[in-house]
């Protein structure tokens, strides 16, 4: 498997496969949606996209980075979204720097959403599907996030069959800059825990998958398969 780790204002041209990786915190919020009990989430391209929608389905749940505003449910926080109950629901995200990932590769042909909380599914989910070239989207701080880029090399090790010893990478991704800013207060909507839940390691059984549905850029849980189900493909 050819891997390729890039910022997002490196992407040039829709890779074959991409997986986005944005840890602090969209990505491991959208896990924790989803183990919540919520159907679908909606990414949405702009804080005036996810009011409007929000505006068209009364019933759906809208959430942001930074602190909670008008118009918005909630905030992107794994902490504060962990005891709200989705079932059923459809969640419209909007983040810095996640969602504009994953929209700025919409156009692949497999686009997988991930954080550690999901990174083995990730991998097993690359490795059935047989991709051959896979490019890591590091979306945070402009491509530089260490968090992002660890989660990222690990998923990218554990797909190509590698073994890989996780500690070093929790490590980097506990050390970083977002980790500090989120431990200090500097990023608003935070919760105490959202740092610890961020580098839960495989917390989720699931990889998500997003794709076009009616113009909308969709994450949906994607089931995986097992290890022996996968050692007989």
């Amino acid at each position: 498997m050819e891997t390729r780790f890039l910022a997002i204002a490196e992407l040039v041209e829709a890779p074959s496969a991409a997986v986005v990786v944005d840890v602090m915190r969209a990505f491991t919020v959208a896990a924790w949606a989803f183990a919540q009990g919520a159907e679908k989430i909606v990414l949405a391209k702009s804080l005036d996209e996810a009011l409007a929608l929000k505006a068209r389905h009364p019933d759906w749940v809208a959430l942001k980075d930074g602190p909670l505003a008008t118009g918005f449910d909630t905030v992107n926080s794994p902490g504060v979204l962990r005891s709200v109950d989705l079932g059923g629901r459809t969640v419209v995200q909007k983040t810095t720097a996640g969602t504009v990932g994953a929209l700025a590769v919409k156009e692949a042909s497999l686009v997988l959403c991930a954080g550690f909380v999901v990174a083995e599914a990730t991998a097993r989910l690359l490795r059935t599907r047989g991709c051959g070239s896979v490019t890591f989207v590091v979306t945070g701080d402009d491509g530089r996030a260490d968090e992002d880029l660890a989660c990222a090399q690990y998923i990218a090790q554990r797909a190509t069959g590698a073994g890989a010893d996780a500690a070093e990478f929790l490590r980097r991704a506990a050390e970083s800059r977002a980790a500090a800013e989120l431990t200090e207060g500097v990023r608003q909507g935070a919760h105490p825990d959202d740092v610890a839940l961020c580098l839960e390691l495989d917390r989720f059984p699931f990889a998500m998958v997003a794709a076009l549905e009616d113009s909308l850029m969709v994450l949906r849980p994607c089931a995986v398969p097992s290890l022996t189900d996968e050692a007989s493909i």
